[in-house]
């Protein structure tokens, strides 16, 4: 490599401002993306229609093959199943399908490679497939062509794998913010579908990209809203009328889980029916199925925004409403099922538009005019549709809200998504993009590394004590205002019991309840030897904890992929700009207790003595012993030999301040107390 490509490309790798240049670059490669993208669509569809967009005028032959009359929607099927099937299988057979799992499979377990190839078999398939006929949507596509674009710019410059995932997400981001003129819902998909995390650094980040990749692809796509054929100013007007959007989250989210499921199940009855015959003609003899279909229904050709503003502006009947939703699930699923490729958003508004329409006219039928517009519970169940089936609540509200530009449905919609994310939580496991990679075997939400963190507790890997050690009540306070056992007790003479004090301080303490991220923060901070654990009810010390024993606790995680819940926890106090003075000065000290460190030496009446032989004073219990650099936990078998240290909850003394002068008063780094400690 050049020796200035080479400075140019430690640069971007080395800090966040090389990252945020990533994220432009990446922003404006997904807006040009998805403009490229978007013509190709309509160029392969005005190739076999002579429309841009097609279906919408009913059973109307194509204006290229007249002469095919009804025959044209069985055979252009076929015709691009024969094209894009080979395409798929010889060059890259992860563009099949919807795209989404496989980028979420990228960054969960891959580091965020994804084969540069991908964008451009991916647009082409898509674009093949959406145009002969597919009825599928375009989101999933470009997610897949901006991630692996995003992947391909961070692995030129060889960046690290957590800054890789960022930029895939932002990737995915900028395809959605520029193909749907919805740079949050970019935002929100990028984070909560793709990164699957919150971070300050990611969240921003994505941003950038997001917004950079929506104002490249204005000048080309239009800055109106996406879904600007929908009709205006459709509010709902009466609070009573939220109990009629209440039940329709509930019809949505079943809806919503039937899409699922059917999608998974025609895929299944094909892999059964195909298996053994050439995967690259599955595409061509499926699409006969798919043809016969659409020759039922036209109205299924392509994505189908047109059919869906048909449907809010009331030109369908109510069981042509029906018969269209239901439809457009089995359409959806033939299309993946047969091995085509293209996105499952798009259907999904879809569907929900269309159910959401037949809704509202039954409510408008039942009730009258009071319930507002039908168009209105068409809107907000495009959103619980997609709520239900993604279980992603954040991009399902702003995607409504920002592709039909009414920010006046901002709170039914809001309450839709919401019961329609909790009914789908509970009724199943896996979205509708997790439940391919499920099928494979992978669970990304409990196999994930860095998950692992958040999903654990420190009740799962902090050593027990045995008996628990009570918290005394408030009788007296030491001199930094912990609580004391009271004003009778008084420090024990620790040169007589065991060797030197060499470290005295008030130990900061942790929940068992609270999770593994934030108390591995704590222990770099306070506790190198580890930090007692407390109960949830913060009356008992019931273990101690240190970070070996987290290690452990996430390589068993890790390995095992038990199911674990994940715990939101407060922030500890971080207001100190001193971390020196942070650690001798806990925010959560544990009352009525210090943590006193001992030194053996050779002339010690500990020193040769097995731990369990030594009478310790009442209310001291050994948390650890440290030999060299390895942090052990407190066996009583240890033989305890010069240059041991031992460190001991014990009770502080009413009469003596709280942190004694001692000959050592800091700790070792926690970098130094990397034992094996249980």
């Amino acid at each position: 490599m050049d020796p200035a490509v080479a400075r140019a490309a430690a640069w971007l790798r080395a800090g966040r401002s090389g990252l945020f240049l990533l994220a432009l670059l990446v922003g404006a490669g997904a807006g040009l993306g998805a403009v490229a993208f978007r013509y190709l669509i309509y160029f392969f569809t005005w190739l076999a229609t002579g429309q841009d967009e097609f279906g919408q005028q009913g059973r109307v032959p194509s204006a290229h093959l007249p002469w095919l009359g009804p025959a044209f929607f069985v055979l252009i099927p076929v015709a691009g199943g024969l094209v894009y099937g080979p395409l798929i299988y010889r060059y890259a057979r992860e563009a099949r399908g919807h795209g989404v799992p496989e980028v979420m499979i990228a960054v969960a377990e891959n580091g965020g490679r994804i084969r540069p190839q991908v964008s451009v078999v991916k647009a082409l398939a898509s674009a093949l497939c959406i145009g002969a006929g597919g009825s599928v949507g375009r989101e999933g596509p470009i997610v897949q062509i901006g991630s692996a674009l995003a992947s391909s710019l961070g692995q030129r410059v060889k960046m690290p794998e957590d800054r890789l995932r960022i930029l895939v997400a932002c990737g995915a981001a900028g395809g959605i913010a520029a193909t749907f003129n919805a740079p949050i819902t970019g935002v929100f998909f990028g984070v909560e579908i793709i990164l699957r995390e919150f971070s300050v650094d990611a969240l921003f980040t994505v941003m950038l990209a997001a917004m950079i990749a929506d104002i490249t692809a204005i000048p080309f796509l239009g800055s109106a809203p996406f879904l600007s054929g929908f009709p205006k100013g459709i509010a709902l007007h009466d609070a009573r009328n939220y109990l009629l959007v209440a039940a329709l989250a509930v019809v949505a989210a079943l809806i919503g889980l039937a899409f699922k499921a059917a999608l998974y199940t025609i895929e299944d009855r094909f892999d059964r029916a195909w298996k053994g015959r050439p995967e690259w003609a599955r595409p061509a003899a499926g699409g006969l199925a798919l043809g016969l279909l659409l020759l039922a229904l036209p109205q299924l050709y392509g994505v189908g925004y047109p059919v869906m503003y048909q449907s809010t502006a009331g030109r369908y009947a109510l069981w042509f409403l029906i018969v269209l939703a239901f439809a457009k699930i089995a359409a959806t699923g033939l299309t993946i099922g047969i091995g085509g490729s293209g996105g499952v958003f798009a259907p999904s508004l879809f569907i929900g538009v269309t159910s959401g329409m037949a809704f509202g006219d039954v409510a408008y039928r039942l009730f009258g005019p009071g319930v507002g517009d039908p168009a209105l519970y068409a809107v907000v169940a495009m959103g619980a549709v997609f709520a239900s089936a993604a279980r992603a609540p954040l991009t399902s509200l702003a995607s409504v809200v920002e592709m039909t530009g009414d920010f006046a449905l901002t709170l039914p919609v809001m309450l839709a998504v919401a019961i329609a994310a909790t009914i789908s939580r509970a009724a199943s496991y896996g979205t509708i993009y997790t439940a391919k990679l499920l099928r494979r075997g992978t669970d990304i939400d409990r196999t994930t590394p860095w998950r692992a963190l958040s999903d654990l507790k420190v009740a799962d890997a902090m050593r027990p004590l045995q008996p628990p050690l009570d918290i005394p009540p408030v009788s007296g306070t030491s001199g930094n205002g912990a609580a004391c056992h009271g004003p009778d007790w008084a420090a024990p003479d620790w040169a007589v019991v065991a060797g030197q004090v060499t470290h005295q301080a008030d130990p900061q303490s942790v929940f068992a309840t609270e999770s593994l991220a934030q108390t591995l923060r704590q222990l770099e901070v306070y506790g190198p030897y580890g930090l007692p654990v407390l109960s949830s009810g913060g009356q008992q010390v019931q273990g101690w904890i240190t970070a070996p024993a987290v290690l452990r606790a996430i390589a068993r995680q890790i390995t095992a992929a038990q199911p674990a819940t994940a715990q939101a926890q407060a922030a500890a106090d971080w207001d100190h700009a001193d971390p020196d003075q942070l650690a001798q000065d806990p925010p959560n000290a544990l009352p009525g207790y210090q943590l006193v460190e001992i030194a053996i030496t050779s002339g010690s009446l500990a020193a040769g003595r097995k731990l369990g032989d030594i009478t310790w004073p009442p209310a001291s219990t050994p948390v650890s012993v440290q030999r060299g650099r390895h942090l052990r936990p407190p066996r009583p078998e240890i033989t305890l030999t010069a240059g041991d240290r031992v460190s001991l909850l014990t009770a502080a003394p009413g009469d003596a301040p709280a942190r004694p002068a001692a000959e050592d008063s800091h700790p070792p780094p926690a970098s130094e107390a990397n034992g094996d400690h249980g």
